[in-house]
């Protein structure tokens, strides 16, 4: 079973148990991505379909003589009408970073409501060290109720707890069905799209190394799914 390596953080690992027990996963290739090792770091990723969801990618990465560790994980909903969420945790050098970004590839108007319910939980969070997120050129997209904080590592047991609290809020959020799969679809492969068109510290990392080509392929099957 997936995250029974050391490579993972606690913390992932755990989220990875919370989102299987809320949906029915199944295994995707990710034949040709497998332990990638890119600039003194050694990526696992994985990927599933979601029953009744859409696609989950995990995705941790560890190096520089273990002083430098990240998980990330993507859900893309396809089959129900919420917002494409992405979660990133990366200990380097004594400091932790959570991140937590939500994207509106919703159908109706009416089902970014739900992230009134994640913006009250990290609202009972104002004590943990914020992060400046900066500016990006997907900020037109990027949906309030997220997460952006940093600290040392001793803040992490209360990054931990958020996190999880905050998987376990979105995977409780109610079922709207998608009213227009076709828009719903072109709307998370316009944001894919975007995202190798425009860039980020990641995507660019990936690019570099890997080739356009290739990163794409690893963008639309494994990590969004698309």
């Amino acid at each position: 079973m997936f995250l029974e390596g050391e490579m993972i953080m606690k913390c992932a690992a755990e989220l990875f148990e919370i989102i299987q027990k809320k949906c029915e996963l199944e295994p995707i290739n990710t034949q040709g991505f497998d332990n990638l090792k890119i600039q003194g770091m050694k990526f696992d990723i994985k990927a599933y379909r979601a029953k009744g969801l859409g696609h989950i990618s995990f995705m941790n990465a560890k190096g520089l003589f273990g002083l430098m560790q990240m998980d990330t994980i993507i859900v893309t909903p396809l089959e129900k009408d919420l917002p494409l969420f992405s979660y990133d945790r990366i200990k380097a050098f004594g400091t932790d970073t959570l991140i937590g970004e939500l994207f509106d590839t919703v159908v109706n108007l009416e089902s970014l409501d739900v992230v009134d319910e994640l913006e009250t939980l990290t609202a009972g969070y104002r004590d943990l060290p914020r992060r400046n997120p900066g500016k990006h050129w997907y900020d037109d997209i990027k949906l309030s109720g997220g997460m952006s904080y940093k600290g040392k590592k001793k803040i992490s047991g209360a990054f931990d707890k958020l996190s999880k609290e905050y998987v376990m809020t979105f995977f409780n959020l109610p079922d709207i069905p998608v009213t227009d799969v076709a828009v719903k679809k072109q709307k998370t492969l316009n944001y894919v799209n975007d995202l190798l068109e425009n860039g980020g510290p990641s995507t660019n990392v990936f690019i570099n190394a890997i080739g356009k080509e290739r990163t794409k392929k690893l963008f639309y099957q494994v990590l969004f799914g698309v």
